[in-house]
């Protein structure tokens, strides 16, 4: 029997009009410029963003990433937008006329704007919702103005060879990133947190009433940019001297000094990363190759003495692991320092951080806009990314629909997860058009159910059980900002445990999803599960990883049972499984190996890290959408070896050494030498 003759009577009710943007969700040409994500957010009253004491996020200004159509660039934004209703950072101002892509704060005036009469229609060519929750939802400390004429650089502008990383939890007063005889010269340039407030962050908050950080400590909010804190070289090297005793500093005071309540732990990610890309100590390989073994010299490498931007990614943005709030505070940290290298400079930047879904082949709106960035600046820059860490996750599967054929997938959605959770499909056709998949249908049975829910076909919008308090929704507009060719169909579910009592919760369990092709031509399709995990040294969010289950999936353990097979038919798949962030062409994305291995083993290759994906490609032979990237540009070292995963680096503390797991960690040993390799001759403008 057709998917589509069961289960005729659905309880899918339309999406509401957003209450904070006007859109009317229920029409699919709502969704051209729009951010599915967006919709979803107002259709569950911003129940994914909490304030400590429980209550739903009620924000003044949306964050947004802005993606303007051709020829136009955001000076021509900047003019016909009212700061009534839309705040551009004023750095968008300052690198290139060309640049058409920028992050903002909006109010309903924005989206009013967009339509046929508005101040902004045919400008716009497609938005995300970044995090709307902190200050986030605020108004910017300044911004952009179409009568601000002048262009003029921040104070800190760096020449020859600069190292940037954008990262969590980094130690600055650390000794790898000192200098000088006495240890008391900073490497770092430059240093802007993005967060603004005392104490643990994210959707798990510990604080009720959050206290701002002092400005005379953390330093005052970059002009050019409108939030955070910023620490200049002059600064931290004065804070570095107020809290050096016996010629040593004080670290544990500096920090408490400078409210970085993150480094009383041991280990942070953002240190082990910056201890490798740029410390004098390879503490892993011999810089320059990728599976040499251990090598304890110090190093005088480009990459031990260039200048250091630093951006502590906002901890509400590290606590929310999905990658929601990625593309707004990574553009503005990209942005931040580009701004502060001039022309002249080579620069290289080692971005350790990302997520799981989205189309996976460079047309992601923050990738996209990455790269736009970077182009429109005249810097020459080197954009290294680790790949990731889900191979074995179970979030990825892809199928091959002939016409009249259909896939079933089990998504596994685990009790006491506090955080929502979301499944992207991506649909391609034979001919690879993007709006020919009209005969798509999609079927969702929640647990306990043994009738699917209504076929839901390209151009719905629905929520189950209702629109007022959903458990469910999914989201099959014919086109959206989230990536091209092809169509996206977005599963969001709430959360199946709650602190707080007037949270709308769903059913753990399996949702099944019945995905029928009616057409006449065949259908390549993957889904992505997006993360949902606890980040190291973000507060406690309740997160647990929601994955899809097969019995055909070998999940024995065994030597052979880490790869994919193509004689094995589940359309879960390894292969596939990829940083979200780093399918784009200009990207060095990067894979872990392991340094102590038997290639030959048992006819395995257990060179490649288990949780990273792997070059060649072991399901390269399964259907493709156009582009999709699975395979990392470079490799280096994640583990030494089968029994003992992880890389040693930096800790907090200055003389400490950490283990810590993942491609993250392999992506600053490939971005290391890149360091003085891409010097620009051009003269500075």
């Amino acid at each position: 029997m057709s998917p589509r003759a069961i289960g005729k009577k659905g309880q899918w009710q339309k999406l509401p009009r957003g209450r904070f943007t006007g859109i009317e969700w229920s029409d699919p040409d709502s969704f051209r410029q729009s951010d599915p994500y967006l919709a979803w957010a107002e259709t569950s009253g911003f129940a994914g963003f909490r304030s400590p004491q429980g209550q739903s996020a009620n924000p003044e200004w949306l964050p947004l990433l802005i993606e303007l159509q051709e020829p136009f660039g955001v000076k021509e934004l900047i003019h016909r937008a009212d700061p009534k209703w839309l705040l551009i950072p004023k750095v968008y101002q300052t690198l290139g006329p060309a640049l058409r892509v920028c992050t903002a704060r909006a109010k309903r005036g924005f989206f009013d704007a967009l339509g046929a009469d508005g101040a902004l229609h045919g400008l716009i060519k497609r938005y995300e919702l970044g995090l709307p929750v902190g200050h986030h939802a605020k108004a910017l400390a300044s911004a952009a103005s179409p009568s601000d004429n002048t262009s003029s650089p921040p104070e800190t502008q760096l020449h020859g060879d600069v190292t940037v990383v954008i990262d969590n939890g980094l130690a600055l007063a650390h000794a790898d990133f000192l200098t000088g005889r006495t240890k008391k010269k900073t490497r770092v340039a430059a240093f802007w947190r993005q967060d603004e407030f005392v104490g643990p962050h994210g959707r798990a908050a510990a604080s009720l009433k959050p206290i701002p950080l002092d400005n005379a400590r953390a330093g005052h909010p970059p002009s050019d940019i409108g939030y955070g804190h910023q620490l200049t070289e002059s600064k931290i090297e004065a804070d570095i001297a107020k809290h050096t005793n016996a010629g040593r500093v004080d670290e544990d005071a500096l920090y408490q000094y400078w409210q970085m309540w993150e480094l009383n732990h041991q280990a942070h990610h953002g240190t082990h990363v910056t201890s490798l890309l740029a410390g004098p100590v390879p503490y892993v390989q011999t810089i320059g190759t990728e599976d040499s073994p251990p090598d304890w010299d110090p190093v005088d490498d480009p990459a031990s003495r260039a200048p250091l931007l630093v951006v502590q990614l906002d901890w509400a943005s590290v606590a929310d692991s999905s990658g929601g709030a990625l593309n707004v505070s990574v553009l503005d940290a990209m942005a931040w320092a580009l701004a502060r290298c001039a022309k002249t400079a080579s620069v290289t930047v080692n971005l350790s951080w990302g997520a799981l879904a989205g189309p996976h082949n460079g047309s992601a709106l923050l990738e996209t806009a990455l790269t736009q960035l970077i182009s429109a600046s005249g810097r020459k820059v080197n954009l290294v990314i680790p790949a990731g860490n889900a191979y074995q996750a179970r979030t990825h599967a892809n199928s091959k629909l002939d016409p009249g054929k259909s896939v079933s997938l089990h998504w596994r959605i685990q009790p006491d997860d506090h955080s929502q959770s979301f499944l992207e499909l991506w649909f391609e056709d034979s001919q690879k058009a993007a709006l020919a998949l009209n005969d798509v249908s999609i079927e969702l049975t929640p647990p306990g159910s043994n009738k699917p829910l209504e076929p839901i076909v390209l151009g719905d919008s629905r929520a189950w059980p209702s629109s007022t308090a959903p458990q469910c929704a999914v989201l099959f507009p014919p086109i959206c900002a989230l990536g091209h060719p092809g169509v996206c169909a977005l599963i969001a579910l709430a959360p199946t445990a709650t602190w707080f009592s007037n949270t709308v919760l769903t059913r753990p369990g399996v949702w099944k999803l019945d995905i029928f092709n009616g057409g006449r031509r065949s259908v390549t399709m993957d889904a992505y599960i997006e993360r949902d995990d606890v980040a190291l040294g973000s507060a406690p969010t309740g997160a647990r990883q929601s994955y899809l289950e097969d019995a055909r999936y070998d999940t024995s353990g065994g030597l052979g049972g880490w790869v994919d097979h193509s004689d094995n038919p589940t359309p879960v798949r390894r292969s596939g499984t990829f940083n979200d962030i780093a399918t784009s062409p200009p990207t060095v994305s990067v894979g872990g190996i392991r340094y102590f291995h038997n290639q030959a083993a048992h006819g395995y290759d257990n060179k490649s890290a288990l949780y990273s994906p792997r070059s060649p490609d072991p399901d390269a032979l399964r259907p493709e959408r156009l582009n999709v990237k699975k395979v990392p540009d470079r490799f280096a070292v994640s583990d030494e070896h089968a029994t003992l995963w992880g890389v040693r680096g930096a800790g907090t503390r200055s003389a400490s050494c950490v283990r810590l797991v993942g491609t993250s960690m392999a992506a600053p040993q490939v971005a290391r030498p890149l360091v003085g390799t891409n010097t620009n001759s051009q003269t500075e403008q």
